[in-house]
């Protein structure tokens, strides 16, 4: 695939007066970024000599400098490689956040402060910016400082421990899901310092820890441990707490039903031509049809096993049942209702998946995808106030490398 050009369409969205230093490697810092960039905000990545990690996580490849893991989580930004190491990129980088009014990091704890930018010295130094820190377990206390992967903290934070089938093991989560809610809770934080710093004038520290995050999504189980001390116990596809909320399989395939409520198990009953399923006293409540969930298990299996899912599928949603089959990821993006939500988009040299919150007056936009390490240093310093020559003298000096390619 060609590389991927560089778009001068103009930024669109909410936040294009926002300007953000993103100095993070991996995913949650990177995609709250991201997120950024697509409602307007003008997002620099600032990439270390070797590149962030995520550029050689594959196969695939989508070019040869970059993953599609990348690809995912660094579209929208202007790129920038700087040696921060050095004394010349911390003060490069000194320059950059005294006009920038968010910065993005996941250091490892101590490194800013080693630099000069520890939190007392931004707070004086920067006063408006609003800093977001990104750790795995915050930077004090007994796991203070420690390295953390999103996996890791699946297991630590017991989430693992509530997934996957009854009597098989603990497993991990599909996706990083820690790291994405916590890029998501990075964003909502970054948004309401802005909005404090409106009526105040100054930034603050944002500060997330993966395992704080992790935690935080623990419903409902932490609540069902709070209000029994019992821990609670893996139910496969099946819900804890709603039944029918689980996968049948069809005679073309697994699909779910959710049934959430009496009235929606009703709905399903009279859809699967079984009224009197309805009216058994063994599943007239949500807590009847629990304590009776292996034999109502074995009746909807019966009844659904000789239909196919599209047949299904028409019924329940005619019934207002909540439903749907199993697709794959390929199934999944290429069904009619995500693409005409534009969830699937495509630039020259780039597709990747759309812009979940639509806001009507102030859309974002997907402008182009990632950069080449370094690709904008030229356009960026010069928006920072930094004139030709003395980024010919940083490029010399190894401080800075890439080079500008709007090809």
């Amino acid at each position: 695939m060609a590389a991927t050009p560089y778009a001068d369409t103009p930024r669109t969205g909410a936040l294009t007066d926002i300007r953000v230093v993103d100095l993070s490697r991996v995913l949650a810092g990177p995609l709250c970024g991201q997120m950024l960039a697509d409602h307007g905000a003008d997002v620099v990545k600032v990439e270390p000599p070797g590149g962030d990690e995520t550029r050689g996580w594959g196969p695939p490849f989508v070019r040869e400098d970059h993953s599609a893991y990348f690809d995912g989580l660094n579209r929208n930004k202007r790129n920038i490689s700087i040696d921060l190491r050095s004394e010349e990129g911390q003060s490069l980088l000194a320059r950059m956040l005294a006009e920038a009014d968010v910065v993005i990091e996941n250091f490892k704890a101590g490194t800013l402060e080693a630099w000069g930018f520890g939190d007392a010295e931004l707070a004086v130094r920067f006063p408006r910016l609003v800093h977001c820190r990104i750790t795995g377990y915050g930077v004090d206390g007994p796991l203070g400082g420690a390295p953390g992967y999103d996996a890791v903290l699946q297991a630590l934070s017991g989430l693992m421990s509530i997934n996957g089938e009854p009597d098989g093991p603990a497993m991990r989560i599909g996706i990083p899901l820690v790291d994405i809610v916590t890029s998501l809770n990075a964003m909502t934080g970054i948004l309401m310092a802005l909005h404090v710093r409106e009526t105040t004038g100054r930034g603050q520290l944002v500060d997330l820890a993966l395992l704080d995050n992790a935690v935080s999504i623990l419903h409902p189980h932490a609540g069902k441990w709070f209000a029994t001390g019992e821990p609670p116990a893996r139910t496969g596809v099946a819900h804890p707490t709603i039944c029918p909320y689980e996968t049948f399989t069809c005679s073309d395939g697994p699909f779910f039903i959710g049934a959430g409520n009496d009235g929606q198990f009703r709905s399903l009953a009279v859809a699967l031509g079984e009224r009197a399923l309805a009216e058994d006293p063994r599943f007239l409540t949500n807590s009847d049809r629990l304590a009776h969930a292996g034999e109502l298990r074995s009746l909807l299996g019966e009844l659904v096993g000789g239909i196919d899912r599209a047949d299904l599928a028409d019924r329940l949603r005619s019934a207002g049942v909540p439903s749907g089959a199993v697709n794959d990821v390929g199934e999944a993006l290429a069904m009619p209702q995500v693409m005409h939500r534009g969830m699937v988009v495509e630039r020259e040299g780039y597709r990747g998946v759309g812009i979940p919150v639509t806001l009507s007056d102030t859309p974002g936009s997907v402008r182009f995808g990632p950069r080449p390490r370094g690709a904008d240093t030229d356009a960026v310093l010069a928006g920072f106030g930094i004139g030709p020559a003395e980024v010919a003298r940083l490029r010399e000096a190894d401080v800075v490398s890439g080079a500008d390619d709007r090809s």
